[in-house]
């Protein structure tokens, strides 16, 4: 446990949730009746279809989309809007490109009123925790993608979130570039002991990172499942079990 992170924090309740949109002045349910628990400290990889509500479910939980009805609570409280106790990774990472490496992570904290030292303290330790204290002071423009995605998770797990929110965090990597930056989450969800739900495309990324997946259906109105992904860490893909468990994940949506 580092830095202040709060131990048995993050606990995820979703009770009854629904969110629907209006298409062409019809309603389009996205997400209906669904009800999901996850506990703290939990890794949860949310697969599914195009459409099937996979962002939209990180977005509500993120307070930056309502849902119809339902409750969304994290440590009993229920979710009003963005919140301290949330961080958010986002496929791009989204730096300022004018602030260094150490200045990107370091903002988010001055604008809660940390003071320039202790922000500048803190951004050190998550770059350090992510292996780019020597980049400090380099610019965006300078860093690979992998780097600046680093950079992003630093900035994120800097405010000490208890509930971190990645949306296809790796997803414009490269296969190599995406499995170093797998292993790497898994580390420092291990290090940093934060609760961490996770939406993948990539089945075998969701097997390799999660306690358990949540697969949303690919037909409205069908079943929604939760896979217990009881392996072993540090996991490995060439596993029997690992292989069997991403078969299984494939069958769910017709692939083989």
């Amino acid at each position: 446990m580092t830095q202040g992170q709060a131990s048995g924090r993050g606990e995820v309740s979703i009770r009854d949730l629904s969110k629907s949109f209006s298409l062409n002045g019809r309603a389009l349910n996205v997400l209906r009746g669904l009800d999901l628990h996850v506990e703290s400290g939990q890794c949860l990889a949310i697969v599914g279809a195009s459409g099937s509500g996979k962002t939209t479910l990180l977005r509500i939980l993120a307070g930056l989309e309502a849902a119809d009805s339902g409750d969304v609570l994290v440590d009993g409280a229920p979710i009003h809007g963005v919140g301290s106790e949330r961080a958010v990774i986002f496929q791009e990472p989204r730096l300022l490109p004018w602030l260094t490496v150490i200045r990107n992570v370091a903002f988010p904290l001055e604008v809660r009123g940390v003071s320039a030292t202790e922000a500048a303290d803190r951004a050190r330790h998550y770059l350090r925790l992510v292996g780019l204290l020597d980049f400090s002071e380099a610019y965006p423009a300078q860093l690979s993608g992998g780097m600046a995605q680093r950079v992003g998770i630093a900035r994120a797990l800097a405010v000490q979130p208890e509930l971190l929110l990645l949306d296809e965090p790796l997803g414009a990597l490269d296969a190599m570039t995406k499995m170093t930056m797998q292993e790497e989450l898994t580390r420092i969800w291990s290090e940093e002991h934060v609760t961490m739900v996770l939406v993948t495309h990539d089945l075998e990324e969701a097997v390799y990172l999660a306690d358990r997946v949540l697969v949303l259906p690919k037909h409205k109105g069908g079943v929604i499942r939760t896979i217990d992904v009881d392996l072993p860490r540090p996991r490995d893909r060439s596993e029997p079990r690992f292989v069997a468990l991403r078969q299984s994940l494939l069958a769910e949506f017709g692939l083989h």
